[in-house]
């Protein structure tokens, strides 16, 4: 699954992955699924904003076939029933395969999905942020409201930035990071119970062989929770080791574990 947006580089990502796609067989080209996103700015309110838009996705992804995913990358304060008119029509015009959402909450989910449901159309996902240490969607109701409504998950940030993979353990290995985030960071590895999750997560790592990793841990929460990680990558390393959490998963007593420490 590649996941982008046309606001990821104004369009650039989306490009990139089109060039990517040209230099595949046709048949490892026909196993890529692409999910891709609406933007729903303050001056696109209409159903045909949408329509275009993704006209203009399909284009950049150099697709000789309909969009495999297409969601609304967020939820707006108004127009929302005209940007759900547009997924339909996307649908209906058969230049997308499955439409969904991305960063809704339980109202906004379900009214997309009654919407949705009266042209017959399902609303497949919902992707959300959602990791062992952002557990708000457990807590909300959200996550109860997407396995009601057969709505998957899609959980973006499975390694929240980094703090789940290792990358940051001390407040010295926070040099690089700027701002807010920054605050935020510090106030984590801090955290003695964000340590003692490493630790655990480093044992757990430990016991599913020595190419497991704790990233791939953290990952692998993510999918015992029903729900499909979808995790960055910067380099070959990372793929590869994002790609080998698929070989492995998470035992009863370690999810019990990863809870508790959580």
């Amino acid at each position: 699954l590649f996941d982008t947006a046309e606001l990821y580089g104004l369009g650039r990502s989306e490009s990139l992955i089109g060039d990517f796609g040209k230099n595949l067989s046709s048949e490892t080209k026909d196993k890529m699924v692409v999910a891709t996103k609406f933007a729903p700015l303050p001056f696109r309110t209409k159903p045909e904003n949408v329509v275009k838009a993704c006209e203009g996705s399909l284009k950049r992804l150099g697709n000789n076939r309909p969009i495999d995913l297409y969601q609304i990358h967020f939820p707006n304060v108004y127009a929302n029933e005209e940007y759900w008119d547009g997924l339909a029509q996307a649908y209906e015009k058969g230049i997308v395969r499955n439409v969904g959402v991305s960063n809704y909450g339980v109202d906004a989910l379900r009214a997309c999905h009654s919407a949705l449901a009266k042209r017959g159309i399902p609303l497949v996902s919902n992707q959300i942020q959602y990791n062992l240490l952002y557990r708000f969607p457990e807590q909300n109701g959200l996550l109860q409201a997407c396995k009601e409504l057969d709505v998957q998950v899609l959980s973006y940030s499975p390694m929240a930035l980094g703090l789940l993979a290792g990358k940051y353990r001390t407040v010295d290995s926070l040099q690089q990071i700027a701002g807010p985030r920054k605050k935020i960071f510090k106030d984590t590895v801090e955290d003695p119970k964000f340590q003692n999750l490493l630790e655990i997560m480093e044992q757990i790592s430990s016991n599913h062989g020595e190419k497991s990793n704790i990233a791939q841990v953290a990952i692998n929460w993510c999918r015992a929770k029903g729900t499909i990680p979808i995790p960055g990558a910067r380099n070959l390393r990372q793929v590869k080791s994002n790609y080998a959490a698929l070989n492995w998963k998470l035992s009863t007593e370690d999810i019990a574990l990863l809870d508790e420490a959580a």
